[in-house]
């Protein structure tokens, strides 16, 4: 279950968007996550990269970690490695990881929080289970999102974020069944604590049994919708929605005054999504710039990249091990 969780009838309702004026966007396609190993050892899911990217601009990777019960001695992390170009963020829903960067960012992210972790000109960092995970094992379950940075900001310095699970927003549907957080971005005028360079939305949702979840959604951006756990459909047509599977939605047919995004959760669940079905809503303003990756970074050209390997092997990408500094909270970002 995650671990951040509100009565829904005690939060701000979203606004149910009209049946007759929203441009409803439908599911052009239902990707199923690939299944392969990362850093130490530890299994991921991907739904993307392996579709047509220009489809999850500005997003570049979702890797869905768990849920899994360690036994004792399995959980593993990754070690020092680099990054350039774009932004990784790391949400812990059940829990725990340690971070580490060359910023002197980083700390202990538990049970609903966030790190939010700027590459930008370049970077290293560490992510490791905490020795206590190690030691007895326990429940784990995460995401991490790579957000790619346009070329105007692809230099900008380092940062790191630190979102507390009790800064993220909550809010209820428009029925007050089901609970919808937002780490980034902005639904119907409720904004998250998340401070993004490239615009988007990043929500989770815990949409009960049986239960549909309407929001408005940026006509600009694009929508998708990941499985963390359960089983539902997404879009006025209801394409069937499985965990692990992801629903990448058209783009606006301007149809309507506004455009929204419907979901809806099966009536029954898996034991293990008995609270209700687990799903990522997200979103962004597409970027539509080349796009040169390679490993650990994202750049607009190939002679970039060769200069990425360069200015790393050159240690022009911090020093290992940092000094650790005091987090600085999306609060902080904003002064």
């Amino acid at each position: 279950m995650p671990a951040v969780m509100a009565d829904p009838l005690t939060l701000p309702r979203l606004p149910l968007p009209s049946a007759t004026d929203t441009d409803w966007r439908r599911v052009a396609k239902v990707v199923t996550a690939n299944r392969q190993l990362e850093g130490e050892g530890f299994e991921v899911r991907r739904p993307f990269p392996g579709m047509d990217l220009s489809l999850a601009d500005p997003f570049l990777l979702l890797d869905h970690m768990g849920a899994v019960e360690y036994a004792p001695g399995e959980a593993r992390g990754t070690p020092w490695h680099p990054h350039r170009g774009f932004e990784t963020v790391t949400y812990i829903i059940d829990g725990a990881f340690q971070h580490q960067d060359t910023t002197g960012g980083g700390g202990l992210i538990s049970d609903g929080a966030t790190q939010w972790m700027t590459a930008a000109s370049g970077i290293q960092h560490i992510e490791q289970p905490p020795p206590e995970l190690v030691a007895k094992g326990g429940l784990f379950h995460g995401v991490q999102l790579w957000v790619n940075l346009p070329r105007s900001q692809k230099w900008v310095p380092p940062r790191y974020q630190d979102i507390k699970a009790q800064d993220v927003t909550l809010l209820a549907s428009d029925d007050g069944s089901s609970l919808v957080r937002v780490i980034a971005g902005s639904v119907a005028g409720y904004d998250g604590p998340g401070v993004t360079y490239t615009p988007i939305n990043y929500l989770h949702a815990t949409v009960a049994p049986g239960a549909r979840l309407a929001l408005p959604w940026p006509r600009d951006f694009n929508a998708l919708v990941y499985v963390l756990s359960g089983r539902g459909t997404a879009g006025v047509e209801q394409a069937g929605l499985d965990e692990g599977q992801l629903a990448v939605f058209a783009g606006s047919h301007h149809g309507g005054e506004t455009d929204g995004l419907v979901v809806q959760a099966a009536e029954r669940q898996p034991v293990a999504s008995a609270n209700g079905w687990e799903i990522l809503i997200l979103g962004g303003l597409p970027i539509r710039e080349p796009i040169a990756r390679y490993g650990p970074f994202v750049m607009n050209t190939r002679d970039e990249i060769v200069q990425a390997f360069e200015d790393f092997q050159a240690g022009r990408m911090g020093t290992v091990p940092a000094e650790q500094v005091p987090h600085r909270s999306a609060a902080d970002e904003s002064l």
